[in-house]
């Protein structure tokens, strides 16, 4: 089992906004009013291209599918939701909280990877369970350390206990559960997804332990941490708000490993917990500002990481 991937599914936006039926429980999301749709869509593009074309530099292969106009899919360029891929050679497809972020899965995004020369033996569809009520956005809401088969979760509307564990039995994952919570308006509210606060590499994991509020289940996750050699890297919750915990970590040009931010994560960061992550790997930064602005995700949610065997 390994970990990381160099290889990253993308979906180019064609209709992005702020999804207004997302934004009911995703407080990371603001309506930019000054600007036109098409002109938060053409900067979303922009910085969409610019991402892809650094990623490509360092020697990442990023598969590029355009979204379609066939429906109103604002969050298309969050593809990490609704799919993910396994080193089997096993689809997953996730059941999602807002009804028009389900459009978003397409049958044709299989047909392009295995155009592309993976091997799909398998789909395991989750998806039922949004006729009733029930969600697992993921690995938005699955951080999966596929090495020593543990996934971590922090519950909320978009991630069900119950979908969590019947994928844990699925996929032979032991579960270590958790509530993530952030202050919205004095009150502390469940965060949306676990990838906004937690991000997890081979030999580190960067995580917003004043999230999580519950003294045993932030002991619990630490000692999970620990025992399986990662370094805890614990970032603030005002740094959440700056996506620092949206990362990725991939191989790059000759199994090199770069941890992937936005520019605003990165400029975040201390000096010290740079240094922190540069002892593991170096890091790539991009502006995503309109992106995170109105689609209240960043660089992590936008890759989809390919593990699937080659044919």
């Amino acid at each position: 089992m390994q970990q990381t991937t160099n290889t990253i599914l993308m979906v180019r936006p064609i209709n992005f906004r702020m999804n207004e039926q997302t934004a009911v429980n995703n407080y990371y999301q603001k309506v930019l009013d000054t600007l036109l749709p098409a002109t938060v869509n053409a900067k979303a593009q922009t910085e969409f291209d610019a991402y892809v074309a650094k990623l490509r530099a360092y020697g990442i292969r990023v598969v590029v599918v355009s979204d379609t106009d066939e429906f109103d899919t604002p969050d298309a360029l969050f593809p990490n939701n609704w799919i993910s891929f396994h080193q089997d050679g096993t689809v997953a497809l996730y059941p999602m909280f807002a009804k028009n972020r389900r459009m978003e899965r397409r049958e044709d995004v299989l047909d392009q990877l295995e155009a592309e020369g993976f091997r799909i033996d398998s789909v395991v569809d989750y998806t039922a369970a949004e006729q009733s009520g029930f969600y697992l956005e993921g690995t938005g809401s699955l951080l999966l350390d596929r090495v020593n088969q543990k996934a971590y979760c922090a519950l909320s509307p978009r991630a069900d206990e119950d979908l969590f564990i019947e994928f844990c039995e699925d996929f032979e994952y032991t579960p270590v559960i958790f509530t993530a919570n952030q202050t919205v308006n004095g009150e502390r509210k469940e965060i949306y997804h676990t990838n906004v606060m937690m991000c997890l590499a081979e030999t580190f994991a960067v995580i917003c332990l004043d999230s999580i509020d519950d003294k045993k289940e932030r002991k619990n996750i630490v000692k999970n941490l620990k025992e399986d050699g990662k370094q805890v890297i614990n970032i603030t919750e005002a740094q959440v708000h700056n996506f620092a915990g949206n990362m990725l970590q991939v191989r790059g040009a000759n199994d090199e490993r770069f941890l992937v931010m936005s520019q605003a994560a990165y400029a975040s960061l201390t000096q010290q917990q740079i240094a922190q992550i540069e002892n593991h790997c170096k890091i790539i930064s991009s502006s995503l500002d309109t992106i995170e602005a109105c689609g209240g995700g960043s660089a992590r949610c936008m890759m989809a990481e390919v593990f699937l065997p080659k044919v």
